[in-house]
């Protein structure tokens, strides 16, 4: 047994370097895997599989979709967590994944701060303030203010999920305004629209792109986008401050991370390849038609914005109420 755990030692031994040379100049010596924590479909499934298809034109392997979906990421992000830090798992993760669940949920399976390391921010977009105009006789943010004050009871907003940010931004107005409104969540744009519609809710933040088709048909009315600039698909939209809501910039984010031990020298070219991206026109016209904008950082900004974020997430969240267990 002692010869057996000294040759396996050995061994050991004599393969890690090579891995390691493998990981510098040389790598990526075979197809990298993404795992997309959301369902095939989805915004983040989408954006990730633009990324994927030219990242592996750059770095001269192929990189592999996989969707792990479940607990708003923490199945797809945790898997990454725990995959060895050789850079040939790497995680598409949102806001949820880098700033909100680990106050959401009594007990997340990983650390984001202490398991994985970010890669580069990859991509974001604004969320939308919605109400429908033959339901709610508002034209503006303000006007849709005080009629939301005046109705007894209060109103009503719909959401894609607890604890999503169409969730909290709508909590986080709410509780500034001092709006008494019930939330009603649902499982996605594709239900929230018909709520909206046949009066079932009054109102809803939610994901821009979801929104522009009906916004233009005149069947839904945009009162504000929540970025700190105008939409570009909607520059007729005003921002929150615009509308009269200061210091509400809360936009839809994510990017990349791999294990918390990947080398840097493979971080360095993963971000390379993520820059590469951002930067062809191609491929910027493909985010555009998604409706999302795509975003290059460096790691340490991307660390950056996800720790400056988690305190607004974690009082909203506390305010709210709001759980997933």
């Amino acid at each position: 047994m002692n010869r057996r755990l000294l040759l396996g030692t050995a061994l050991g031994s004599a393969v890690l370097p090579s891995v390691l040379r493998a990981q510098g100049g040389n790598w990526p010596l075979r197809p990298v895997r993404m795992i997309v924590p959301y369902p095939p479909g989805g915004a983040t499934d989408v954006i990730a599989r633009i990324y994927a298809d030219h990242m592996g034109q750059t770095l001269g392997q192929p990189v592999v979709i996989e969707n792990r979906p479940g607990a708003s990421g923490n199945i797809g992000i945790d898997a990454v967590a725990k995959a060895a830090p050789d850079g040939y798992t790497i995680g598409a993760g949102t806001v949820s994944n880098f700033s909100i669940n680990q106050y959401l949920y009594k007990s997340v399976p990983y650390d984001i701060e202490r398991d994985l390391r970010p890669i580069a921010l990859g991509w974001e977009f604004p969320n939308i303030a919605v109400v429908a105009p033959n339901k709610v006789p508002s034209t503006t943010l303000q006007e849709f203010i005080a009629w939301a004050k005046s109705r007894r009871g209060g109103i009503t907003y719909g959401s894609t999920g607890v604890g999503t940010t169409t969730h909290l931004s709508s909590a986080m107005l709410f509780s500034r305004l001092g709006i008494e409104a019930v939330h009603v969540p649902y499982r996605g744009a594709s239900q929230i629209q018909p709520a909206l519609l046949s009066g079932d809710i009054d109102f809803a933040i939610d994901g821009v792109a979801s929104y522009q088709a009906l916004v233009e048909a005149g069947q839904i009315r945009a009162l504000a986008v929540t970025s700190a600039e105008r939409w570009p698909t909607l520059p007729a939209i005003p921002t929150m401050a615009e509308a009269g809501i200061e210091n509400f910039v809360v936009t839809v984010w994510g990017g990349f991370v791999a294990p918390a031990a990947t080398p840097d020298s493979v971080v360095e070219r993963l971000n390379a390849a993520l820059k590469a991206t951002v930067d062809d026109a191609a491929q910027r016209e493909r985010f555009a038609r998604v409706g999302a904008k795509p975003v290059w950082t460096t790691a340490a900004d991307a660390t950056a914005r996800a720790a400056r974020e988690r305190p607004m997430w974690r009082e909203t969240i506390e305010k709210s109420g709001a759980s997933a267990d």
